[in-house]
């Protein structure tokens, strides 16, 4: 419903020591075009897209590109959804932005601002990216918001522990159930812990072994300069 997934849009003020961040955990830049006015840098994996901004919004952001914007933004409202901005025109880049319950930014954009890969990036350092992990305060009200909006929830799970996967064509949530208020996460999964943890190291990187508390599983944890929290994982079969 949304749209084609785009990236997960992020403020990064130093824009150059978090692209060599990404890129030390094995991400590779993809060409940014000129439809921004500030700084822009794109890294991907090949599963997902980060879009650095070096300019201040809520974030991180989702973002779709979705035709016929200013169309489906009344169609968003006629529905009972409130947007936080809507700018859309002939003589600019049509974009809007709304909250989900629990204040993620959806942000939708008129058309694509980079140009993908020519060929597929190798392998990333870090693993590859499995789900965008953030809290919510009421998991039903969140899997209710997210379906009305294209997604498909899957492995709910019952209190203590209430969470739920979310997926869609183009990306994976993870929503949890808590009254903290964490900031996201990006989950990576890899093949070999140990093996992700030396090649990180010799990178330069200090990945931390940790717990993550939501899949109660052994993790490797990192901050990105500009404070994004990763979380790196086992993969499952």
């Amino acid at each position: 419903m949304l749209g084609r997934f785009l990236e997960i849009s992020i403020h990064a003020p130093d824009l150059l020591e978090s692209i060599g961040f990404y890129e030390s955990l094995g991400l590779s830049e993809a060409v940014a075009g000129d439809i921004w006015q500030h700084g822009y840098g794109v890294l991907t994996d090949g599963s997902v897209t980060l879009g650095l901004h070096d300019y201040a919004f809520p974030s991180p952001a989702l973002v779709w590109v979705r035709p016929r914007l200013a169309e489906f933004g009344r169609e968003l409202e006629a529905n009972g959804n409130s947007l936080e901005f809507i700018k859309t025109g002939d003589e600019q880049f049509n974009e809007l932005g709304l909250l989900d319950p629990d204040g993620q930014m959806i942000t939708l954009v008129e058309a694509r601002t980079f140009s993908p890969p020519s060929t597929p990036p190798p392998p990333p350092a870090a693993g590859y990216f499995s789900e965008y992990r953030y809290p919510v305060r009421c998991l039903d009200d969140a899997i209710a918001f997210w379906e009305s909006m294209g997604f498909v929830a899957t492995d709910v799970t019952d209190p203590p522990s209430a969470r739920a996967a979310l997926t869609s064509d183009g990306i994976d949530l993870c929503l949890y159930e808590s009254a903290r208020r964490e900031p996201p996460c990006l989950v990576f999964t890899t093949a070999d812990m140990a093996d992700t943890q030396a090649l990180l190291t010799q990178r330069g990187l200090e990945p931390a072994s940790s717990e993550d508390q939501v899949l109660a599983v052994p993790c490797l944890a990192l901050q990105a300069p500009e404070g994004t929290a990763i979380h790196i994982v086992h993969e499952t079969l």
